[in-house]
């Protein structure tokens, strides 16, 4: 069983991985990661914290339970959502937990969830800022897409980060689940990044890897006449083929 030093060390070496400046995924204090410790805490990273650079002070272990009460309260201004963040937090002394530690909570309590990566890719953000973000989130181009991106993203137009964001996530995600019986790999914010999700930080790692990749060839494809999807059929026969849920289990997705 992984103990919370597991737990810190596996999320700091995915942010770092996911931070990387050559991958070009996140700079500077953008992005977020978090990973479920309980059914009562997770954590989560700092607000204004780095990924490339994040160490175990940037880590907040928060609290669930005051986070996905404010999702449902009707009233609820600015600053009583800031006293909520802070909280949260099982260390009162500890950094403020990002903002959008809202959407992580609410994702982390998700059957067969227990990781989360939030980056802003150049490359998938070049599509989300055009008009083809729904066709990229709701179509596929190839079977590796499939494997560790799933058979369909969940598209969320554009909304402010903080509260709005974390309720139109829930309310997409739970739309998706209803359509496809499971979470979505992968979510797509328009005019802002990519959330990545699953059971394990290889999970996080390999739908963030593989969608920068599906927007690098769907930029490509579009410059070249447009993208060849692969028809409904095709994207749910790749998606249970057994040999490919081998692999997804040898990938530990």
């Amino acid at each position: 069983m992984p103990t919370r030093a597991d737990h810190i060390e596996s999320l700091l070496s995915l942010s770092h991985e996911l931070g990387a400046e050559p991958r070009k995924l996140a700079i500077l204090g953008e992005g977020n990661t978090s990973a479920k410790l309980s059914a009562d805490t997770f954590l989560v990273k700092a607000s204004g914290s780095c990924l490339a650079t994040l160490s175990e002070a940037d880590l907040v272990e928060c609290h669930f339970a005051p986070l996905l009460a404010m999702l449902d309260r009707a009233k609820i201004a600015e600053q009583e959502i800031e006293d909520e963040l802070l909280a949260s937090r099982v260390d009162p002394a500890a950094r403020k937990p990002s903002v959008e530690a809202l959407f992580h909570a609410w994702l982390l309590t998700l059957d067969g969830i227990a990781w989360v990566g939030h980056t802003h890719p150049i490359s998938v953000n070049q599509i989300l800022c055009s008009g083809r973000a729904a066709d990229f989130a709701s179509r596929r181009l190839f079977p590796d897409q499939i494997v560790c991106c799933g058979v369909a993203s969940v598209h969320i137009p554009y909304t402010d980060p903080g509260l709005q964001l974390a309720r139109a996530i829930r309310d997409g995600v739970l739309r998706h689940i209803e359509a496809y019986g499971a979470p979505p790999r992968v979510i797509l914010l328009e005019n802002h990044g990519l959330i990545a999700l699953g059971l394990s930080p290889q999970a996080v790692q390999a739908a963030t890897f593989m969608a920068d990749k599906s927007a690098q060839i769907f930029i490509g494809a579009a410059a070249l006449g447009g993208p060849n999807f692969l028809d409904s059929g095709q994207a749910e026969r790749i998606a249970n083929r057994l040999d490919e849920h081998y692999r997804q289990r040898a990938l530990n997705l």
